[in-house]
């Protein structure tokens, strides 16, 4: 929107902040994301081949969590539409289970699948199975939508406070800052997103030394340890 001239105000990518993606991508998205699959399917995780398409910082998450579960875990590239394709559901095995996590329900291309199909059951809440021409099944989890929303309860409010945390701040920043911006995206004020780390370590009742100025001194000098 920002190239296109499209943006009415100034805007801040909170998503983009150490304290969102480090913790509510990574680790939130992860758990509730095998939450989903498993209340969805009730499957055993170890021994499967867990294909991971993407490698941000969400799938990261659940690469981390397939990978404890036992699975073998493959991961892919992503980020984008029909990340699985027509020619992917000539390859699928039978009885695969696909599922979204993380982005809109557009990655996977589900109007291919449905060309293909003769017919469909609902096996299972949450859970459609495909019946393709030649034999195979393939089951699709929560209609292609975010499984770890559609099927199970979502991330847990220990790191979501994070996320909210950020959005306040930077809702208050713009306002402190109203008439000083450009008409374009913004990072997150470094100092915010420090904060937001700041007070969570609190309410742990977790403490972190502090640099010495002459620790401080020596990162940044070069005449020392060349």
């Amino acid at each position: 929107m920002a190239n296109e001239g499209a943006l009415q105000y100034p805007i801040i990518a909170v998503n983009d902040a150490d304290t969102k993606h480090l913790f509510d991508n990574r680790y939130e998205t992860g758990q509730s994301t095998l939450d989903g699959f498993i209340q969805a399917t009730n499957f055993l995780i170890a021994g499967k081949v867990f294909t991971v398409c993407g490698y941000g910082w969400c799938g990261r998450g659940i690469a981390i969590r397939a990978d404890g579960l036992g699975a073998k875990v493959i991961v892919t590239a992503t980020g984008d539409k029909n990340v699985i394709d027509d020619a992917h559901f000539d390859a699928i095995k039978d009885g695969c289970v696909i599922a979204n996590s993380g982005h809109f329900d557009v990655e996977i291309n589900i109007a291919k699948l449905r060309e293909r199909t003769g017919r469909t059951e609902l096996p299972r809440d949450s859970v459609e199975e495909f019946h393709l021409s030649d034999g195979r099944k393939i089951r699709l989890l929560a209609e292609g939508r975010l499984v770890n929303l559609a099927a199970a309860e979502g991330h847990p409010a220990a790191v979501m406070d994070m996320s909210f945390a950020n959005q306040a701040l930077c809702l208050a920043n713009l306002r402190q800052r109203n008439g000083e911006l450009d008409t374009t995206v913004h990072g997150v004020p470094k100092d915010i997103d420090q904060e937001v780390a700041r007070l969570k370590l609190q309410s742990l009742d977790v403490e972190i030394d502090e640099l010495t100025q002459e620790q401080v001194l020596y990162l940044w000098s070069w005449r020392e340890g060349t």
